[in-house]
């Protein structure tokens, strides 16, 4: 812990304004990246359930609800616990709870202890974010959209090599040895376990103001979240039907699982140059042009197919990973003083809405088919664009500075 009084302080003030810690971030993306991992798993899990268990649609959109319910309702509880206490535990239990929950549901006998066991993992997610994003503002300086891009790209690559990794275990081996995907992120938990004392060297003094000095914008954060809640709709769709729909097609289990990684892994590219550009021409521009382009390349993947809509996929991914620590940074401009619930609500939002979207649209495939049903994915996208474009502007802010000490 921080002692009082101007020289700790200023040492805070030091570790805050000098860019991107890179031994801190490397940390803390590590952590995002076992995390997403996990989260990962579940989609690349479902065409292997349907088999196991003989699921619907519907009951396929379920597990994808359990997990997005879970790691998503609770989640602003964890940011305000995190704005007003301080929770550097939950990143190492939150990542053990998400390893451990997704593996054992790898193995389970039976759908409803597979409801279960995502669930908990679920809960891990929700532990995690809030605080591992609150840390990433801390540790980035006045790169604030860099740096989240930076943290941003560790969960894109772990959701990414979830399915790669998930597709390989359980072919080679069968479900049951599912458990072993629990073993990364058990390991990088251990490994922020020893990290915690430095991390903690870059919580804000007590007298010092928060990140991103300024007054809050609840009216554009909520606005925002509509953005990314709609966009999410037609995102979740996709990794939830992708694999499924490659399947109906007469693809194997892994051809689709590799479309989704494609996807992912794109997305972890398109952050790399996302949060750069938007730190020099600004977040609302990148941000709308990435929705812009989304419903026309999910038309291209569904009317194209083969290499032409692997691509279009790929830029899909861009798109929208690719700008996912845009709208992060973006949410704790406009909630400058509780960026901790700032961060829950919008990685919980994102993911819950999605959830629900996943059920919604399973229940449609099932009654209409599983294409017509992926044309929904095309034209939401135009909803979240027509929302987009009513967002004002969000300039970057000051990093921590502590207030004056009286002598």
């Amino acid at each position: 812990m921080l002692s009082d009084g101007p020289h700790a302080a200023a040492a805070s003030l030091l570790r805050v304004t000098a860019g991107v810690d890179k031994r801190a971030m490397a940390g803390l993306s590590t952590g995002h990246l076992a995390t997403d991992f996990a989260n990962g798993v579940v989609p690349a899990l479902l065409p292997f359930l349907v088999l196991e268990f003989d699921l619907s649609y519907l009951q396929a959109g379920l597990v994808m609800l359990a997990w997005a319910i879970s790691s998503s309702v609770v989640q602003p509880l964890f940011g305000l616990w995190s704005d007003r206490r301080g929770a550097l535990w939950l990143l190492p239990a939150g990542l053990a709870a998400g390893g451990a929950g997704i593996g054992l549901a790898a193995a389970a006998p039976s759908y409803w202890l597979v409801l279960l066991l995502v669930t908990v993992s679920g809960l891990g997610t929700a532990a995690y974010h809030p605080e591992g994003s609150k840390f990433a503002a801390y540790v980035s300086g006045d790169r604030r959209a860099s740096g989240m891009s930076l943290f941003s790209i560790g969960g894109n690559l772990g959701y990414a090599l979830g399915p790669i990794a998930a597709t390989a275990v359980i072919l080679r081996f069968g479900l049951d040895a599912g458990v072993v995907l629990a073993v990364p992120p058990l390991v990088v938990a251990g490994v922020l376990l020893l990290m915690r004392p430095y991390l903690e060297g870059f919580a804000p003094h007590r007298r010092a103001t928060r990140v991103g000095e300024g007054r809050n914008r609840p009216r554009a954060l909520a606005l925002l979240l509509a953005v990314i809640a709609v966009r999410n709709v037609a995102w979740f769709g996709l990794i939830t039907f992708v694999p499924l729909y490659e399947v109906a097609r007469g693809h194997s289990a892994a051809y689709g699982n590799k479309l989704l990684s494609l996807m992912l892994l794109a997305g972890g590219v398109g952050t790399l140059v996302a949060g750069p550009v938007a730190d020099r021409i600004g977040r609302r521009p990148v941000l709308i042009g990435s929705i812009a382009v989304m419903g026309p390349l999910v038309l291209v993947y569904l009317l194209a197919g083969g290499l032409v809509g692997a691509a279009a996929l790929a830029l899909v991914g861009i798109s929208v990973i690719g700008t996912f620590g845009v709208s992060m940074v973006m949410s704790q401009e406009y909630l400058p003083r509780n960026i901790g619930l700032a961060s829950g609500l919008t990685i919980g939002l994102a993911i819950g809405v999605g959830g629900l979207a996943a059920v919604g649209l399973g229940a449609l495939a099932d009654a209409i088919e599983l294409r017509n049903a992926l044309y929904v994915c095309a034209a939401v996208p135009l909803a979240a664009l027509l929302l987009g474009v009513r967002l004002p502007s969000s300039r970057a802010r000051r990093p921590l500075a502590p207030e004056p000490v009286a002598p």
